[in-house]
């Protein structure tokens, strides 16, 4: 079989302050820089993403592989009109110009929202079945956070998505597309499909597949596949995207329509009935997060105790620089306490420039952007300086290599603060070792990540809290100026329908979300 194989990845959150132009999906991120032709078969050898698991499936069929092109970039704002056009037009001309095709893999996000354009993978897909017709199989591997169209489904052959948040099972979720797509090449036979929208969207770090109810839900995905689908999954889509298809929807394949129909109405109604488990998950503001993790953190045990610094997750279109917990840590005097990643390259080169050891003041992060943060003065003694060279571990990125510029780790009364020049989810323990914080051996650590970070942490930590310092990226997606969504959309799992009662014009408020300690 000869199979061409591409990659297009951005999870896009439209209210964010900065887009992702083309020179973001060259550096990638924390993707894989982009990359094009054989230059994808080494890229892929060893990482934790979908394009490495269909490779090696495709590698073990001995097909014959196409790599065209592949481009992924950190989330942020909408990817700009010039940064999608270049991609997919190169990818279509990639598939147009690579002769006889038996079939076409796509690693994808499912969650683009171009300058010009709401449904990025839409679009794609349209443009692809305009070069290589009806008849060519294509399959794709998607994230779980996708707001998956319907005009999407309609153009793919087969989508699968990941399984797991924290997602661990990236590579996976490749494999399990690209021997779909093998059957479908091998047979001739094209699954029925069955797609549904739900009616709730649901905040980024209570989606975790490692807590309740998101475990069940995702074990009554496998469940459909072992009660008859061939493929089933669930979409908790991404709720930062002002668009009519944001929001979560159940894709289900199977022999017959009847039993796609069957899997994808399981998988929705059990989404609906789940909405009051949603509401016991619990979250802090900044100085009650540190409070009660420093109370956690005296009792008898080990591991540091873990608070996720939601709002601002880069991995959801933060800027991974903002200073509330920053100063919640330094107000309570916590000692034996790190926080990281803090993005502020002048900061970085200041300490360069002094060295260790030296004592330095320096003005920290802050975002004219964020409502309620501002930038932290401070004296600061710089502790450890490095290249931003490291290599993540863990099971989140699975072995990349990540170059985070020029880095420093400044102490700050007892904090230590992992200052970096370039962007990436705090998600793997390399990215504090790297600039000599051992995370073992704290009492309390502070992650600008909202889930991916258990995947790595969560056998290291005594307990994982939630805070809500401000950021970009409310918990609360009711708390979100929405002005675009479907109508009928319930904005929280209790929270108001959009298109009601005045629902899609509240302002945003982003130090305010739903069950929050004070």
């Amino acid at each position: 079989m000869r199979v061409a194989f591409a990659g297009f990845l951005h999870e896009t959150n439209t209210f964010a302050p900065h887009p992702a132009d083309l020179e973001a999906f060259q550096r990638g991120g924390g993707y894989v820089p982009m990359v094009r032709g054989e230059a994808m078969l080494a890229a892929f050898k060893e990482v934790n993403l979908g394009m490495a698991g269909a490779l090696r499936v495709g590698q073990a069929q001995g097909w014959d592989i196409v790599p065209i092109l592949w481009a992924g970039a950190i989330p942020s704002a909408h990817v700009s009109r010039d940064a999608f056009e270049m991609i997919a037009h190169e990818i279509v001309e990639g598939v147009r110009n690579a002769g006889p095709l038996d079939g076409v893999f796509l690693d994808l996000h499912g969650a683009m929202v171009a300058e010009h354009i709401d449904d990025g993978e839409g679009e794609l897909l349209r443009r692809l079945r305009a070069v290589v017709g009806p008849d060519l199989p294509i399959a794709t591997a998607l994230d779980l956070h996708g707001n998956i169209s319907a005009e999407f489904v309609s153009n793919v052959d087969l989508l699968v998505g990941f399984r797991t948040y924290p997602h661990v099972d990236m590579a996976e979720t490749g494999a399990k597309a690209a021997q779909h797509l093998d059957r479908i090449m091998r047979t001739g036979l094209r699954p029925a499909k069955a797609f549904r929208q739900m009616s709730y969207l649901v905040p980024i770090p209570f989606q975790s597949t490692e807590l309740s109810p998101g475990q069940a839900l995702y074990e009554n995905v496998a469940a459909c596949e072992a009660d008859g689908a061939l493929s089933a999954s669930l979409f908790m889509g991404f709720p930062a995207a002002d668009i009519p298809d944001c929001g979560p929807v159940a894709v289900a394949y199977g022999e017959t329509q009847e039993a796609a129909d069957k899997a994808a109405d399981k998988l929705a109604a059990a989404y609906e009935a789940a909405a009051p488990d949603f509401l016991k998950n619990e979250a802090f503001e900044p100085d009650a997060a540190v409070a009660e993790a420093l109370t956690r953190a005296a009792k008898a045990g080990r591991g540091p105790v873990i608070i996720a610094d939601t709002q601002d997750n880069p991995g959801a279109g933060g800027i991974s620089a903002t200073m509330g917990m920053l100063r919640a840590l330094v107000k309570a005097g916590a000692k034996a306490a790190a926080i990281g990643l803090i993005v502020d390259p002048a900061a970085a080169a200041a300490a360069h420039r002094a060295g260790v050891g030296a004592e330095i003041n320096v003005t920290l992060g802050g975002h004219a952007s964020v409502a309620g943060d501002t930038p932290f003065q401070t004296a600061a003694t710089v502790m450890h300086l490095s290249d931003g060279g490291l290599r993540a571990t863990g099971p989140y990125y699975g072995g990349t290599e990540l170059n985070l510029g020029p880095s420093a780790c400044l102490r700050i009364a007892g904090v230590d603060v992992v200052v970096t020049s370039r962007i990436a989810q705090m998600a793997d323990r390399e990215m504090f070792r790297f600039v000599g914080v051992v995370p073992e051996e704290m009492d309390l650590l502070v992650v600008k990540s909202s889930t991916h970070f258990r995947a790595d942490f969560a056998p290291i930590a005594r307990d994982i809290l939630v805070a809500c310092a401000p950021g970009p990226m409310p918990l609360n997606p009711a708390d979100l100026p929405f002005t675009r969504l479907r109508a009928g959309l319930r904005l929280s799992p209790d929270g108001p329908r959009f298109g009601a009662d005045g629902a899609q014009a509240a302002p945003p408020d982003h130090g305010s979300v739903t069950a929050v300690a004070q």
